[in-house]
Parts: structure tokens; sequence; C-alpha cells
């Protein structure tokens, strides 16, 4: 293998600062010295190899591959950032856990499912962070906004797609998914805190994936679901 071609490679992903998909990184090359798609991932796999006995990997997510921190020294890493990591409410990752699984789903089936309203700062933090986007309307009297997750939420999560989310019907208790997803979903369904359900800080750009269900796509708009509580 060309050892120039995994230079590059390491040395685009190290400066993308995002992920960078294999289409991507082929766009690095003049036409005429393009690398196929195949080379391309050989020397993918070369760079994660690289990786091994660093304190940092290469992983793939849904937006392409990146390098991050291994998660076990997030520890003594997140000590470079005085800012406290965002920490959300119970209520929140239980609303982000049912648009997860039953996506596309109205805010009027959350709150039905949960048996209580949903907070509108909730659907407003998971809209800003850009987990979460309207895919359309339910064909229903209201015409209620429908909700899906987005290539945000899987990059965020270490996920390439939503299959590698645990089976629904093998998480008996929403404190048990920390467990199940300690890899690969650290914070999806996890509470991180009691305290901090209206976190409203937005993340890095994301585009979601389409729904087979949805009927439209819409500007993000929680109004026409049902009522909630503050």
């Amino acid at each position: 293998m060309d050892a120039e071609l995994v230079q590059i490679l390491e040395g685009a992903l190290f400066a993308a600062g995002e992920p960078l998909s294999v289409q991507r990184m082929s766009l690095l090359f003049e036409e005429n010295e393009r690398p196929a798609n195949e080379e391309l991932r050989e020397a993918l796999k070369r760079v994660g190899e690289r990786c091994e006995g660093r304190g940092y990997e290469l992983v793939q997510v849904a937006s392409g591959y990146r390098f991050q921190v291994r998660q076990h020294l997030s520890t003594w890493v997140g000590k470079l950032w005085q800012e406290r990591p965002a920490r959300y409410s119970r209520a929140l990752m239980e609303t982000l856990s049912l648009i997860a699984y039953r996506q596309p789903i109205t805010r009027g089936e959350i709150e039905e499912i949960r048996g209580v309203a949903v907070s509108t700062n909730i659907v407003k933090t998971l809209l800003e962070r850009e987990w979460v986007r309207v895919v359309g309307h339910r064909d229903v009297p209201g015409r209620p906004a429908m909700y899906a997750t987005t290539r945000q939420f899987l990059d965020y999560f270490n996920l390439k797609s939503l299959d590698q989310l645990p089976p629904l019907a093998e998480i008996k208790e929403l404190d048990n998914l920390s467990g199940e997803l300690a890899l690969e979903l650290p914070d999806a369904s996890v509470p991180e805190s009691e305290n901090a359900a209206d976190q409203e800080r937005g993340a890095e750009p994301g585009e979601g994936p389409g729904s087979e269900n949805a009927v439209e796509s819409e500007e993000l708009n929680d109004g026409e679901t049902s009522q909630g509580a503050g």
C-alpha cells in the first residue's frame, strides 16, 4: 500500500475537524490520480491500525470517518475545557429515546407513551442540538409535526446507522441503557443529570436521514403538536 496515501488521509482527518466520507476524501486528489474507493478504505484501515496504543482512535460514524479521543480518557481530556459539558434531564433523554426508536413520531404520541406533557423547552433543545428534525406532518386533524433523528444524532453518539441501536425489547429500564450503549451511544437515552432539562445550546451542523412516513419537509416548528407544560 502507498504509504503516502495513508499519510494524506491521516493528515486530512486531523485537519478536517469533522467526519470525512470516502467520497469526500477521494476529492482530495486530481481526477487522473484519484485512488479507487477500495484503495481508500484499505488505507483507512491502515490509518486505524496506526492508532493502536495511542490516546485517539479512528471511528466511522454516519457522516464518515474521524479521529476522536478514546472514551476511557475523557475524564482527563475533558479538563482542558473549563465549561462543564451539557447535562440533560431524564425527561429529555426519554423523549429523545422515543424519537429514536419510534420515528417518525409526534409530540402527542410521545406524551401518550410517557403519560406526561413534553416541555416545549425539551423539543426546542433537541431541535437546536440538531439531534432531531421535523420530517413532515401527520395526516390527522391538527396535522401535528412528526419528529425523527438526524445524521448529527448518529455522529454525536458514534453510530453509523440506527441499526446499531440495541433492540428496544432488550432495554427494560432507561437507567440500564448506559450499560447497553457504553461504547456506541453513551448518552442517547441515559439521564446525565436530574436538573438540566432545558439546555439549549446547539451543536455542529448535521443533516438527518429521510423518513418513509414523512408527508413533507417543514421548517422546525413545534407549535403544531400537542401542548406541553414547561
